[in-house]
């Protein structure tokens, strides 16, 4: 009976594993292909690693240490790489003239140069603390 639970959740997890790759290719911008990438892998992974442990309770222990790991890093490395993509100033697509996003964190550099350079503390804006 552990065997077929854990060959269904690991069949599972290899079928978000497929969607992610297929995500991947069909997403039109990196901000995109990232979301796409992080949640359908991360999601799994898990139930891939959980379907593992089921099938054998020996590895259990590790697979859920594998799980907590994945959990813990996925998000972590995602909001890295778009910071990084966001220094770099990548932007999403635009579908004719209309933005697809508003650019708070560029809005909020900006006014922070802004009142830099007019030799003014900035506004508190939403009470977040500032990017540096």
């Amino acid at each position: 009976m552990n065997e077929t639970i854990g060959a269904f959740l690991a069949l599972g997890g290899s079928v978000f594993l497929m969607l992610a790759s297929i995500g991947m290719l069909r997403m039109p911008d990196y901000y995109n292909r990232m979301q796409t990438g992080t949640k359908a892998t991360t999601l799994g992974s898990i139930l891939f690693l959980v379907g593992v442990g089921v099938m054998r309770p020996e590895w259990l222990g590790k697979m859920l240490l594998l799980v907590g790991f994945v959990v813990l890093t996925n998000p972590v490395s995602s909001h890295a790489l778009a910071r990084a993509a966001h220094n770099a100033r990548e932007r999403l697509d635009k579908v004719g003239k209309t933005v697809l996003a508003v650019d708070a964190l560029a809005d909020a550099e900006a006014a922070e140069a802004a009142a830099a350079a007019a030799g003014t503390a900035p506004a508190a804006g939403n009470g977040e603390a500032s990017h540096a």
